[in-house]
């Protein structure tokens, strides 16, 4: 519930997967999907306003959503929670493979790897992750970071292509959570934004918040 409206301009269409509007974390928590009520709490002796909400639907009776970044840490268990709170319905699946993978843009060559590891995960299209020994592009370490609730901490590369420095376009998890320890260190490119050869046919760009 957390999230806006699905409307025109709210959520972005992931043609790969479905033609629902998807809700991305960029929408504030005091944005809902269904009518309900804004509620404020105190724990640790701090109140937090706004930090809860109580949703109308008759399916949530006696419920409350909380505002995951309210907090200062939420714990599965003993495992911390990093970025937002892990769906039961989402998950990755990495896989090896040998299919061709070759990766460029602006007709320049970035990748060229018989060895990919494949990441499959919920309402995203495939990554290739790469060996670093098979892209080809100089990688320039950016200093923006994110965390995946399922995959850890990346860290990101800019790439010189095409006469021009085109930012954050690769990244690589180094330490990454225990699902996705098959690509640690390996080197993955935004699909969105560059084109990608998989056993010699060209794919169509897919559409996400990321393109």
């Amino acid at each position: 519930p957390a999230g806006a409206a699905p409307g025109e301009d709210t959520g972005l269409a992931l043609p790969d997967v479905t033609t629902l509007p998807v809700l991305d974390p960029r929408i504030p928590f005091a944005v809902h999907s269904t009518d309900g009520e804004i509620a404020g709490l105190r724990a640790a002796g701090q109140d937090r306003p706004g930090a809860a909400f109580r949703p109308a639907d008759k399916d949530l009776a006696g419920m409350v959503i909380l505002d995951f970044g309210a907090f200062d840490a939420w714990y599965e268990e003993d495992e911390l929670n990093v970025a937002h709170p892990r769906d039961p319905f989402h998950r990755i699946d990495v896989l090896p493979s040998s299919r061709q993978v070759q990766l460029e843009v602006d007709g320049a060559a970035l990748a060229d790897s018989s060895r990919p590891v494949l990441l499959f995960e919920t309402m995203l299209p495939t990554r290739y992750y790469l060996p670093r020994a098979d892209v080809t592009a100089e990688l320039i370490p950016s200093d923006t970071k994110t965390w995946c609730a399922y995959k850890g901490q990346a860290s990101y590369f800019s790439v010189q292509a095409g006469g021009r420095l085109i930012p954050d376009i690769a990244w690589t998890y180094p330490d990454p959570r225990h699902d996705a320890l098959q690509v640690r260190g390996l080197i993955a490119f935004f699909d969105e934004r560059v084109d990608v050869t998989l056993d010699g046919e060209r794919r169509p760009r897919p559409v996400t918040p990321w393109s």
